[in-house]
C-alpha cells in the first residue's frame, strides 16, 4: 500500500468525503488528484473503501480507517514532541521534607545551565527508591546509606546526620541514658519503617547497650514522627534535621555514642553530564547548609568510554 494514498484516505474518512478532505489536507492538492489516488488505492486493494454520494465508509473502509487513524492523528503532536527531545530530563526522588525544603536551591542553579530542564520530583521512602532505581524509573535518589550498593548502582555520601530521641515536652526524661537504665523499654517507640536505615541503625546501637525496645508506631516521614510524639503517642526516633524535629510540644534528647546516619545520593551506572552537575550541586548545597556534617567525598571520576 502506498503510504501517501493511506494519508489521503485518512483525511477523506475523517472529514466525510473528498471535497471536505481537500479543505483540511495541510498541503496543496486538488480534488481530482485525491479522487484519482483513492481510485488507485481501491484498485490496489481490490475492495471499495467508501460510497461517494452520499459518503459512507464500507466495511473494508472502516477497518482500514481504524488501523491508520491513531498513527495519522498523532502526527500533529509528534512534531512538537520531537522538538522537545533535546530537553534534558531529571527524575529525582527523596522524602517529602527534602523535596519541599532542600531541592529548589539546587534545581534553580541547574536551570541556569539547563534552561529547558524537565524536572520530575517523586516523594517516597528508602525501599521504594531502591526499587525505582533498579527499574529505571528515577535517575537520582537522596537516601540514608548503610552499605555499598550492589550491581550497577553508585553512591556518594554527603553528610553524617546525628540520630536524636524526641520526647513530649512534659516528659521527666532529661537524657537518653536515663531511659537506657530500663534495659527493656516499655514506652511506645515511634519511628520510620522497621526496614529503613534509620530504624535499623538505632536498634543496632541499642543492642550494643543491651537494651531492647519494640517499635510501636511506624510512620513514613520524619515530620510524622515529631507530630506523633507531640500528640503523646510515645517517644520518637528521628534525624537531627531542624525542620523535621522543631515543635513547641517536643524536646530533643541527643544520643551520644550512636553512629550518625549517612545521607547521600544513589544513581545507576556512569552519570550523564546533567546528573554529574546535579550531584555536584548537592555537594555544594550540603557544604553551605550543613557544614558541620559534611562528608568530603569527591564525585567519582567519569569513566572513559571505549
Amino acid at each position: 500500500m502506498n503510504v501517501h494514498h493511506l494519508e489521503l484516505f485518512y483525511y477523506v474518512a475523517k472529514h466525510g468525503g473528498i471535497s471536505a478532505a481537500v479543505r483540511h489536507i495541510p498541503y496543496g492538492i486538488q480534488q481530482p488528484a485525491v479522487s484519482g489516488q483513492m481510485a488507485a488505492l481501491e484498485s490496489n486493494l481490490g475492495v471499495r473503501l467508501f460510497e461517494r454520494s452520499p459518503f459512507r465508509l464500507t466495511a473494508p473502509g472502516r477497518k482500514l480507517y481504524a488501523q491508520i487513524e491513531t498513527f495519522f492523528a498523532g502526527l500533529d503532536g509528534l512534531e512538537g514532541q520531537l522538538r522537545d527531545t533535546d530537553r534534558p530530563e531529571l527524575r529525582l526522588a527523596a522524602s517529602e521534607l527534602v523535596l519541599r525544603l532542600h531541592i529548589s536551591t539546587v534545581t534553580q542553579r541547574l536551570r541556569a545551565r539547563y534552561p529547558k530542564l524537565l524536572l520530575s520530583l517523586t516523594p517516597g521512602y528508602q525501599a521504594q527508591f531502591e526499587t525505582w532505581l533498579r527499574d529505571g524509573l528515577i535517575d537520582l535518589a537522596i537516601v540514608p546509606i548503610e552499605a555499598r550498593p550492589k550491581g550497577r548502582q553508585s553512591l556518594l555520601r554527603l553528610a553524617r546526620v546525628p540520630l536524636v530521641l524526641l520526647v513530649p515536652k512534659s516528659s521527666p526524661l532529661r537524657s537518653a541514658a536515663d531511659l537506657w537504665k530500663q534495659k527493656k523499654i516499655r514506652e511506645p517507640l515511634v519511628s520510620m519503617p522497621a526496614a529503613s536505615s534509620v530504624t535499623r541503625s538505632f536498634l543496632r546501637e541499642l543492642r550494643k547497650l543491651g537494651v531492647t525496645w519494640a517499635q510501636s508506631v511506624e510512620v513514613t516521614s520524619m515530620e510524622m514522627v515529631t507530630s506523633y510524639v507531640a500528640n503523646g503517642e510515645g517517644l520518637g526516633l528521628n534525624l537531627a534535621i531542624p525542620e523535621a524535629i522543631a515543635h513547641p510540644e517536643v524536646r530533643v534528647l541527643p544520643l551520644p555514642g550512636f553512629t550518625p546516619m549517612e545521607i547521600g545520593l544513589r544513581w545507576n551506572g556512569d552519570p550523564s553530564p546533567l546528573l554529574r552537575d546535579t550531584i555536584a550541586g548537592f555537594q555544594q548545597y550540603t557544604r553551605e547548609t550543613w557544614p558541620d556534617w559534611v562528608i568530603e567525598d569527591a564525585l567519582p571520576a567519569q569513566k572513559k568510554r571505549k
